[in-house]
Order: structure tokens, then C-alpha cells, then sequence
């Protein structure tokens, strides 16, 4: 059964002609005649009289109502996907992690909401894990998340690196480790720490980093917001690994401290050492990156933040 056979069949029914139906339907009349016959095959009845005016048999009065109703909501659906491609969508939904929500989303929102006023924005704040699970879900258009390994084994997804940034130290003002410019990472796991939750990507980015130099950390509490991260370190000697971004209201708080992290030489491959980082990316996918006013929120993000280096990062932490 095909849409243009129930199409044919709505025309005969209202008209009583095979003749007319075939001109208001822009085909010929042989043309339509078969579209019937196919129809009627597919459902084994007649649905038309063949007289000097086409009228209903029983089997066409059933399937009246039906047709009508399966027509209208295609041609709905045809108008809702002419309206999503011309950028007519009632919303758009972000899932992003907490340091971008806080910092760089702001006037990017406020910008988008300026270039697309019919549009709703709903933004959520998110770990990485989560806000990629979303997407994948399609219950969000975009996720803004840290990278990892996982995102290459999905084909459909659309990756863009935003920044890359350090990972710091966050402790107390008085702390025993504030003596060192760089925290050597060996005097770091003597003190206990906080760490995101299972399903944050710094959780996973920090079992990493430890099991590739077998460093083993005393992970004391686990959080998931950033005034709550402050709010615990600020009370003694538990110290946290956080990523610049995360850190920049801490540089008017007198109670805190920020110190970065010494890189490990690698000595298996005598590189250069290399400080603890952090990608983040824009993820979509491809089919939404035809919508416009997606692949235009894309591009706001993208242009406020590739070019978000590690000088800005750094400027805004001690500003």
C-alpha cells in the first residue's frame, strides 16, 4: 500500500470520477486506474462501482475514515519536516558540562536567543557520560563534554575539539603543598582528595592518568558540583585535581589555592613531559548539523570557544 494509492483513492471518493480524479491528482486517467486496482489487490475487495459514477462499495465506505486520517498525518509530518530543515523547531535542547555552563554558555545563549527569538532554548548541566547518553537517546540536540576514547566507536556522531586546558590543584590557603609552584604528583597522593562521580569524565581521566604511572590516590568523598568542591577543600587537607575552567572563581577567594601539577617525564620513551589535560568537545550528529538553527548554535560555540586557548584560560584566572 502506498501514500499516492489512498491519495488516488480520497480523490475518486470526493469527486465520484475517475476522470476528475486523475486532473486533480496531475496524472492520467489509466494511471489512476491502476493505482486502485493496486489498492484493491493489496486489500483483496472492491473498493469502487464502476458505473457512470464512481461510488463506495462496502469495503470502500471501511476504508474511508482511514485513509483520511492516514493522509492528513502525512501530510502533517511532510509540513513538520519542511518546518525543521526551514529552521521552524519549537526548541533546542543542550546538554553541557558544568564549567561551560557556567562560563561560556551565558552569552552564546543570550546571542542565539537574539538569531532565533521562536526558538526555546533548554540547557542542562551535565557529566560527560550523561550529556553523551542524552544525545545518543535524542533527547538533547548537542552535548559539550569532555573527549574520551568512546566517542570514536560512533560513527554517527560528529566530534569538534573546542579547548584543551590543564588540570590543577585546588587546596586550602594554608595547606602544606602550597609551597610548591608545581605539585609533584608523588607529594600530591599523600593528602586524601575529592573527586567527581562515577560518570564524570575527570573520574575517568584521573584513574587513567593514575594507572599509566601507577600512582594510586586516596579518594575520600565524591562530588559533582563545583561550590561543593570549594566548600569541602576549603576545610583542611583534602585537595582536589580540577581543570582550569573549573577554577576561575577561586582567584578572589582568599580561603583558596591553585597550584599546577608537575608533569611526569615519561621514561619508557624519554618524551618531553607532558602536563595533565583535558579536551573538550562539541558532539552532534550529522543529521542534526542540517537543521539551521543547530548548525548555527554549532557555530556560535565553536567561534567563541576553538580559539579559547591556554593564555585566555589563564588570563581569566587571574583576572
Amino acid at each position: 500500500m502506498r501514500i499516492e494509492q489512498l491519495q488516488a483513492f480520497l480523490a475518486i471518493a470526493e469527486t465520484g470520477s475517475f476522470g476528475q480524479a486523475a486532473s486533480q491528482c496531475g496524472i492520467t486517467q489509466s494511471t489512476i486506474s491502476r493505482q486502485i486496482q493496486a489498492l484493491e489487490a493489496t486489500l483483496g475487495a472492491l473498493l469502487f462501482h464502476r458505473s457512470t459514477q464512481a461510488r463506495l462499495t462496502v469495503a470502500g465506505e471501511k476504508l474511508l475514515p482511514r485513509a483520511k486520517k492516514i493522509c492528513q498525518e502525512w501530510a502533517t509530518i511532510g509540513q513538520e519536516i519542511k518546518d525543521l530543515q526551514a529552521g521552524k523547531q519549537p526548541d533546542l535542547c543542550v546538554a553541557a558540562i558544568h564549567s561551560v555552563c557556567s562560563h561560556f554558555l551565558p552569552p552564546i545563549l543570550q546571542q542565539f536567543c537574539v538569531d532565533y527569538p521562536q526558538v526555546q532554548l533548554r540547557v542542562t548541566a551535565l557529566g560527560s557520560d550523561r550529556a553523551l547518553k542524552v544525545l545518543r537517546d535524542g533527547l538533547v540536540d548537542i552535548a559539550i563534554i569532555m573527549n574520551n576514547r568512546f566517542l570514536a566507536t560512533s560513527p554517527e556522531m560528529t566530534v569538534a575539539l573546542l579547548y584543551e586546558e590543564k588540570i590543577d590543584v585546588l587546596m586550602a590557603a594554608n595547606h602544606p603543598l602550597t609551597e610548591y609552584e608545581q605539585v609533584p604528583p608523588t607529594e600530591l597522593i599523600k593528602y586524601p582528595q575529592v573527586v567527581f562521580k562515577d560518570g564524570y569524565g575527570m573520574q575517568r581521566l584521573l584513574q587513567e592518568w593514575c594507572s599509566i604511572h601507577n600512582l594510586s590516590i586516596n579518594a575520600v568523598m565524591e562530588l559533582n558540583l563545583l561550590d561543593a568542591f570549594r566548600g569541602v577543600v576549603r576545610q583542611g587537607e583534602i585537595v582536589a585535581l580540577l581543570p582550569e575552567t573549573a577554577l576561575i572563581e577561586t582567584s578572589q577567594d582568599n580561603s583558596l589555592a591553585v597550584r599546577s601539577l608537575a608533569p611526569i617525564l615519561d621514561q619508557s620513551q624519554q618524551k618531553s613531559p607532558q602536563p595533565l589535560t583535558r579536551q573538550v568537545v562539541l558532539v552532534s550528529t550529522s543529521d542534526r548539523l542540517t537543521i539551521p538553527p543547530i548548525a548555527h548554535f554549532c557555530h556560535l560555540v565553536r567561534q567563541r570557544l576553538t580559539h579559547f586557548d591556554q593564555q585566555t584560560i589563564t588570563k581569566s584566572l587571574s583576572a
